[in-house]
């Protein structure tokens, strides 16, 4: 019997969060596991340093296309893509998630009809202003197999005629933060000495005691004065705030003269994800913009305030574990809010959900 061949297309920190469980499941499957790397992530710290902490295969292929217009970076990650899906010739293309790399491998894949699989189907803001919701519906309507991690997804997909070709596999992010997080049960608390040295001491990190916050979406750092309101309200908080300083946000601020590290405000650059894990399922609140973040608190039940007006994880809102706040003049009245007394529920799978999607891939018809 043949091997089974895989692709997997990555690009951002996300992504690669996502592939270390799949990465793990196809190895002791058996599936013939082949990594691309897009290079839409390319600082150490927001890549290399993901794939040696998550025991990530290494990447196959790099890119290498950087930064750039959305229509400039997605235009090379296609030209190079379609190089490598000809050369490799898989049986199928996976790619996660709502990125540029994402929808550039599903139009590079369909255009030599290989079949494309996309983890995470189904997922919707309803926010069109968003370039990640452009990405997601048109991958999906793409796709020849939609891997949706809730029901609700199943429930969209199905909503736009795509029910025939979707399967209720789960969330791979959740396999990976159950798994981190009862690593770092056993040995909290070992943050980088930087830390130290900006006024995060261990006395500093206990439990409850301060916020963990990311801002990159365009929509929040754009615009200079919506950028300073935001960073305002965050230097305003009551407790010490750990700012986690995407580099899009570090460019930013630096273009503008905006100072970070003032008030509550400790910018930090991007740490590893059992050190973010540890730090997220220890703090008062979880303050972003993030997706994946807002999951990821709801996972290790930590508070999260959302910087935006929608969700594309609703069932996080469930008893306020997530509250969407805009609107950030009541930040500080926000993040401070009572703890929810009911327990944060488990719509995103039982920590499986890579291995469904082994038998997902490998009994298509």
């Amino acid at each position: 019997m043949l091997t089974m061949k895989v692709v997997s297309v990555v690009g951002a920190r996300p992504q690669f969060v996502k592939l270390a469980p799949i990465d793990h499941a196809f190895k002791a499957s058996g599936i013939d596991h082949i990594i691309i790397h897009t290079g839409q992530h390319y600082d150490p710290e927001m890549s290399d340093s993901f794939f040696s902490e998550l025991d990530i295969s290494p990447a196959d292929f790099n890119l290498g296309v950087g930064s750039g217009s959305h229509a400039d970076q997605t235009a090379a990650m296609m030209v190079g893509l379609e190089k490598l899906f000809l050369q490799v010739q898989p049986d199928w293309v996976l790619v996660f998630g709502d990125t540029n790399s994402t929808l550039a491998a599903a139009i590079a894949a369909v255009k030599v009809h290989i079949k494309i699989a996309h983890l995470e189907a189904g997922l919707r803001s309803f926010n069109r202003k968003m370039p990640e919701e452009h990405n997601r519906i048109l991958t999906d309507h793409a796709s020849d197999l939609l891997l949706a991690p809730t029901p609700l997804a199943m429930e969209h997909l199905a909503g736009e005629g795509l029910g025939n070709k979707s399967l209720l596999v789960g969330d791979v992010m959740t396999d990976i933060c159950l798994n981190t997080l009862q690593k770092v049960a056993s040995a909290p608390g070992s943050f980088p000495s930087e830390f130290a040295a900006i006024g995060l001491s261990h006395e500093t990190l206990q439990k409850n005691s301060y916020f963990v916050a990311t801002i990159h979406r365009a929509e929040n750092t754009d615009d200079p004065v919506r950028l300073k309101e935001v960073v305002v309200a965050l230097q305003a908080l009551p407790l010490p705030v750990v700012l986690m300083t995407h580099p899009r946000l570090a460019a930013k601020c630096k273009e503008l003269g905006i100072e970070l590290n003032v008030g509550a405000v400790k910018s930090v650059k991007s740490v590893s994800y059992p050190i973010m894990i540890d730090l997220i399922s220890n703090a008062r609140g979880v303050i972003t913009d993030s997706g994946g973040l807002q999951k990821e608190a709801y996972i290790v039940s930590t508070p999260c305030t959302t910087i935006r007006t929608e969700t594309e994880w609703p069932e996080t809102m469930h008893d306020q574990w997530n509250v969407l706040s805009a609107d950030v003049t009541a930040l500080a009245t926000v993040v401070m809010r009572a703890r929810p007394t009911v327990p944060a529920g488990t719509p995103y799978g039982d920590g499986r959900a890579a291995y469904a999607v082994v038998s997902a891939l490998k009994n298509f018809v």
